[in-house]
């Protein structure tokens, strides 16, 4: 649990600080003044001023932050430029004295550097993993710039207690390899070869997914099991995947930042699929099930740090740390208030129109729109927990 724990603050840690170095570096190149840049978030544990910049390691260790001057009367509604009491010199280095287009720069350079990040990582991912990896699909999904197979396995995702499954030792999640040799790739395909051999010796192959281990057994199927348990006492079903392969040297070159936009198109097609589901359904469960907050990851992060194998180990976190830091950019630059894609929206505006949008206005849509992000948060978290507790992540 310590283990997760610290590697889970490590790695949203990490994607943060990145983020808030794209802010930092901009506001410093354009000469924007930075009164703190800290790591994790207040009370303050120590700190040290270099400049005029506080440099502050804080006691909540998820994260960081940016302080610049002037930036809550840019978008806070606080004060207004005319009447603030500070000198010539320091308004003119003031977040809300630039221009429209210079704090664009600086907004937008958060999500440019979790981007640039995320391209990193999935260069190393893919380095490691010999260019090749497998992505499991809801849809006849088409990724571009990479060859593509895709491939069906049966994963079995419960096993009955006293089952000759659970004597096998057979875990769940687990992937069905081959059953007397024969390749399976599809449930039917297992259920009666099984159901053809009750009461004899059958070899099964299997792959644990949490593990990545492969497991071997004789087991005997029942010929007469318990009601709705089976001849092997497990529950399973078919699973798609598309197995993605940088072949050539230009896939291999492009391969991090294919490898990154092709991640994010597929996830926005998902995402889209749970709202039409949702929509259609009338209810929220679809888009919850899909979408998980810090105790999801977390818990993920728990089950990655179970694989015995150290590459694979390595593998996964890299696949994770990338997935997080381009889900990171995206949702951070849309247009939701209180986000940086919020302030982004509100300084458009002013920049094709030429007009500050009503300070007291965009206030109060940052606060309506942190709070909605907090209840959200809240929701999801909640809906973390109770998967946690019945086994269904």
């Amino acid at each position: 649990m310590l283990l997760t724990i610290l590697v889970f603050l490590i790695i949203l840690s990490v994607l943060v600080l990145i983020h808030e170095l794209g802010h930092f570096l901009v506001a410093k190149k354009l000469g924007i003044k930075v009164e703190e840049f800290g790591f994790g978030f207040p009370p303050r544990a120590l700190s040290f001023k270099k400049g005029e910049t506080i440099y502050s390691i804080n006691w909540v260790p998820i994260g960081g932050f940016v302080k610049l001057y002037g930036e809550d009367e840019a978008g806070g509604g606080q004060v207004k430029s005319s009447k603030l009491k500070v000198q010539s010199y320091d308004e003119k280095r003031a977040f809300f004295g630039r221009s429209a287009w210079q704090r664009v720069s600086v907004v937008v350079a958060g999500v440019v550097m979790n981007t640039i990040l995320a391209i990193v990582i999935f260069y190393a991912f893919l380095f490691i993993s010999g260019f090749k990896t497998e992505l499991p699909l809801i849809s006849n999904h088409k990724f571009f710039g990479v060859n593509q197979t895709n491939v069906r396995n049966v994963v079995i995702n419960a096993v009955a207690k006293g089952s000759p499954a659970e004597k096998a030792g057979i875990k769940v999640p687990a992937k069905v390899v081959s059953v007397n040799d024969r390749e399976i790739n599809e449930a039917k395909d297992f259920i009666d070869i099984v159901n053809a051999r009750k009461g004899e010796p059958i070899g099964i192959v299997w792959k644990d997914l949490k593990t990545n281990k492969m497991g071997r057994a004789i087991v005997v199927p029942r010929i007469s099991p318990p009601k709705n348990e089976g001849a092997l006492g497990v529950s399973l079903f078919s699973m798609d995947s598309a197995v993605l392969d940088y072949q050539t040297g230009t896939q291999k070159i492009f391969s991090g930042i294919v490898h990154t936009a092709n991640l994010l198109v597929y996830n926005l097609e998902v995402i889209g699929t749970l709202v039409k589901v949702s929509i259609e359904r009338k209810t929220l469960e679809p888009v919850s099930q899909g979408v998980s907050g810090p105790v999801g990851i977390a818990s993920v992060t728990s089950t990655i740090l179970q694989i015995q194998n150290l590459e694979e180990k390595v593998l996964q976190l890299l696949n994770l740390a990338g997935i997080l830091s381009i889900s990171l950019a995206f949702f951070n630059i849309l247009p939701i208030p209180a986000l940086d894609g919020g302030r982004l929206f509100f300084v458009l505006i002013e920049a094709f129109t030429g007009k500050k949008v009503n300070q007291r206005f965009e206030a109060m849509a940052h606060r309506v729109g942190l709070a909605l992000l907090l209840i959200l948060v809240a929701f999801v978290t909640l809906q973390d927990v109770q998967r946690l507790f019945s086994g269904f992540f």
